[in-house]
């Protein structure tokens, strides 16, 4: 098996172990214009569930302040819609770093 397509999928399953500074690390290092594309991909995908992550938290903070003793309408879905999003990043590295393992 290619070392290049090995590290690509790395990219892509480091999701599971090393976030996004395993697929920053072979951006930067890699000198093949094929790794690089993955890692820049898996780099993108990784970073996009921090955004609605950072919701839930302020969704948390806000109804502390204002709405202490009602239900947390915002943080109960902010919550449900960041659970989807991580579920759709990683089903979506797992199939794309599978790919590339078994293209030619």
């Amino acid at each position: 098996m290619e070392t290049r397509k090995v590290l690509s999928s790395l990219c892509y399953f480091s999701i599971f172990f090393a976030g996004f500074i395993f697929p920053f690390i072979v951006w930067l290092a890699s000198s093949d214009p094929e790794t690089k594309q993955h890692a820049k991909k898996s780099l993108v995908s990784h970073l996009i569930p921090i955004i609605p992550t950072i919701f839930v938290v302020i969704a948390v903070v806000y109804e502390m302040v204002n709405y202490q003793n009602e239900l947390p309408i915002f943080t109960i879905i902010a919550a449900i819609v960041t659970g989807l999003v991580w579920i759709v990043v990683v089903i979506y590295n797992i199939i794309k770093g599978v790919k590339v393992l078994i293209t030619e």
